[in-house]
């Protein structure tokens, strides 16, 4: 087998995942909710399969859906784009950074990841041949660094992968950073390949603004959405991508190739869904922010030391404090280990996100489940709460 895939181990949500059903844990580890998803879409969907077109749809992705598409970050986010040349559907958001690394990537070519990462970024622009170059950002905060981004930065860098809003982290990014990168990209005439899969999933009124969005980097940005993180429809995958027309003659070739095609009822479905009037995300988000603040105050009044959370499904807890209790609490993997195996709740080590397992005090827990579900794992933790005696 190909070294990169032959050595990896088993990512960190099978195992947890595995661990919950092997113990009746409650799942606050992977991130999808209790939610079968909005019923409209669903039915959309299900009509399309029945009474439409089941053979392949366009390489490039149904019209309608293309359509939608544009329309859709017009109104939100301003963009201007031409569903024809420049829109392209992909099964799912991971295909689409597959195939933007391997468009983009020659072997040899280094390409620039923040950690906390998605963790099929690395096995996938090793395969393409890039070399990575991790720079890492440190909690609460999760900020860029100039000196960071100089170090990373050079004439070899051919791509800068940016996961904004940022998982596990739950930090958007601020015009700072934002214009930070920016000009690095422009000084090193880098290509942007942009994860914005929870641009709609931001809270406390703030608003997602895109990478291309910002001056010099229309032509040189790849933005990738996705509608199973818009609709909470994670099982869909059905991904989108944005680019410059000339960037995506490349990309298009690289899809062609991995996947070829969408399944169309769920593309005429998400077609239907990105035309929801705002109104409609508003009331997604307040409905996220409301289950974030009950898991997070309930949380706190355990006595754990919660990170603020302003984007995607996801809050993280600092156990630091918990090793002046018990040293082997102190410990990320050790902290989720326990918490499944004999408090029966399933959460994320964050230290699975970095490389270099350089941060160990985190949890990940994922708040997109019901009051029950909440209520019940909060009910579970209070053992291992700091306030507990």
């Amino acid at each position: 087998m190909n070294p990169v895939f032959a050595t990896l181990p088993t990512t960190v949500f099978e195992t947890m995942s595995r661990l919950a059903r092997t113990h009746g844990a409650i799942n606050l580890g992977q991130g999808f909710p209790d939610d079968p998803g909005p019923a409209d879409i669903r039915r959309h969907g299900a009509r399309a399969l029945v009474e439409g077109w089941n053979q392949y749809p366009p390489m490039m992705g149904v019209p309608a859906l293309r359509e939608a598409v544009a329309a859709h970050y017009a109104a939100h986010q301003g963009l201007a784009l031409d569903p024809e040349t420049e829109v392209m559907v992909t099964s799912g958001a991971t295909e689409a950074l597959a195939g933007a690394l391997l468009a983009l990537i020659e072997p040899g070519d280094e390409v620039v990841l923040f950690a906390p990462l998605y963790d099929a970024y690395l096995p996938l622009v090793r395969r393409a041949g890039g070399v990575p170059r991790v720079v890492t950002l440190t909690p609460p905060a999760f900020r860029l660094n100039e000196a960071a981004l100089a170090e990373a930065f050079s004439d070899r860098t051919k791509v800068v992968v940016l996961n904004n809003p940022l998982n596990p982290g739950a930090t958007l990014s601020g015009p700072d950073d934002l214009a930070l990168l920016a000009r690095f990209c422009c000084r090193f005439d880098v290509t942007a390949l942009c994860d914005e899969v929870w641009e709609h999933v931001v809270f406390d009124g703030a608003r997602h603004v895109p990478l291309m969005a910002l001056p010099g980097m229309r032509a040189r940005t790849v933005k990738i959405g996705s509608a199973g993180k818009i609709f909470s429809l994670t099982g869909w995958k059905v991904g989108f991508v944005m680019a410059d027309a000339r960037l995506m003659q490349g990309l298009a070739k690289a899809h062609q190739f991995l996947t070829f095609t969408t399944p169309p009822n769920l593309q005429e479905a998400v077609a239907y869904g990105l035309a929801k009037p705002p109104g409609w995300f508003n009331a997604m988000r307040a409905g996220y922010a409301r289950s974030r603040d009950r898991l997070a105050g309930g949380l706190r009044a355990l006595g754990f030391d919660v990170l603020p959370s302003r984007a995607t499904w996801f809050l993280n807890i600092d156990i630091a404090d918990l090793a002046l209790r018990d040293p082997g609490l102190g410990d990320d993997v050790a902290f989720c280990e326990a918490l499944v195996t004999r408090h029966g709740v399933a959460a994320i080590p964050v230290s699975a996100f970095y490389p270099d397992a350089s941060v160990r005090t985190l949890v990940r827990l994922c708040f997109a489940k019901d009051d029950a579900t909440l209520d019940a794992a909060l009910d579970r933790m209070s053992g291992l709460g700091p306030r507990h005696p």
